[in-house]
């Protein structure tokens, strides 16, 4: 488990790079909002396109190998960021993001079904919630790395993307340290017995109702917390909300991601006297009053509203992840592809924002997030619950199992 922590402290630093790595590309290479938000399009596409490979890959190698393979990845994904800056060229650039996405992919096609594997079924959520604050430690971080090594750097001359290349560089060095411990390390053998005994009797994974809903959850949450933490700087940097500057914006944006990680310590600890989809159900009630708040409010009230969602987006990754995969048995490799695939509305969300933002304005855009809220409030009080859809009527009925 510890040596897991640092895997999902890794990607999450990783992930939220791309807050602080948005504002920088928009002001190198005088985007719109739409064309900045091809960096999550980019980052965040791969894990359609990766997801369902990967969750094969890791059938055929194992959970050990996978993560491996993912970090030997994710470095090479890093390094290509020296040559991209060094040309000057976003697509370069978008280019080294969809590789480093591919191997955060498989990292976390492994590594949260690991997880979830490594215990008792009904402390799944916890488990994954315990690991996932860890994640969260790794965003909190990386805006204030970014800030410091990219923004700042950037205000102190004319913004240059080379400003970069050295960030990206540490990060691939970390990336294969970490590669390298853990080729050495034995890992717990988990899942073999279960997948021999139901390999050929079990449902496809695609057959389970609260799978496929979870899917869906896992679209929509990712989409909005990506959508939000990619306006975020600029929202604060307006003058109509809080006016920081963007190195300024970009330290207060580690509070969002702050949020996430203090949640889910809290949340780890209160699941065990709070069911998850209850505990979750909350979160997701509380990100809708917020969101509405700040949509109507203007001003400071703005911008804590939405700094204040990181705390209510805490479990929800986690929770939603491990009710989805709950007795899947020998389909759990292939759910948590789906899953996984899902994370795509981290694309996709953010595009529909951008161009609502470049349309209708920056408050209206967020809309986008609100709608996504709703549904996950949704998934957590009913749609979470197990069940398998029936061939002859798989799109009318389901019989709860």
């Amino acid at each position: 488990m510890p040596l897991l922590t640092a895997l999902f402290f890794g990607w999450g630093l990783i992930t939220s790079l791309n807050d602080v790595l948005i504002p920088h590309l928009k002001a190198v290479f005088s985007l719109n909002y739409v064309q900045a938000m091809l960096v999550q399009f980019c980052f965040f596409g791969a894990y359609f396109l990766v997801s369902l490979p990967a969750g094969a890959a890791v059938r055929r190698w194992g959970y050990q190998r996978g993560m491996v393979i993912g970090l030997v990845i994710a470095a090479i994904g890093c390094a290509l960021f020296y040559p991209a800056a060094t040309f000057q060229t976003y697509g370069w650039f978008l280019g080294a993001l969809f590789v480093l996405a591919s191997g955060v992919t498989l990292l976390q096609v492994a590594a949260n079904p690991y997880v979830t594997l490594l215990g008792p079924e009904e402390e799944a959520s916890r488990r994954l919630t315990w690991t996932q604050a860890f994640n969260s430690l790794g965003t909190t971080v990386g805006p204030l790395f970014g800030a410091a090594l990219i923004l700042t750097a950037a205000e102190s001359v004319a913004a240059d993307a080379q400003a970069v290349r050295v960030p990206y560089l540490g990060l691939a060095a970390a990336l294969l340290a970490i590669a390298v411990v853990l080729m050495v390390v034995r890992l717990p053998k988990v899942g073999e017995t279960q997948r021999a005994q139901t390999v050929d009797t079990a449902p496809p994974a695609w057959r389970y109702r609260h799978l496929v809903l979870g899917v869906v959850a896992i679209f929509v949450y990712v989409g909005a917390e990506v959508s939000i933490g990619s306006f975020l700087v600029s929202v604060m940097s307006s003058p109509d909300v809080a006016g920081l500057s963007g190195s300024d914006a970009g330290h207060m944006l580690a509070l969002y991601w702050g949020g996430a990680m203090v949640g889910r310590f809290l949340g780890a600890w209160a699941m065990k006297r709070i069911s998850a989809a209850r505990l979750m159900t909350g979160c997701a009630v509380g990100a809708v009053v917020l969101l509405t708040v700040a949509m109507l409010a203007g001003g400071h009230v703005t911008m804590w509203a939405l700094l204040a969602i990181g705390l209510c987006n805490a479990i929800m990754f986690p929770t939603i992840f491990s009710l989805a995969l709950e007795r899947l048995g020998s389909r759990t490799e292939q759910g948590s592809g789906l899953l996984c695939m899902a994370i795509v509305g981290g694309a996709l969300v953010p595009l529909v924002q951008g161009a609502l933002a470049d349309s209708h304005g920056l408050m209206p855009s967020f809309v986008v997030p609100l709608v996504c809220y709703i549904y996950i409030t949704y998934y957590a009080a009913r749609g979470h619950r197990v069940a398998v859809i029936e061939p002859a009527t798989r799109a009318t009925a389901a019989v709860r199992t």
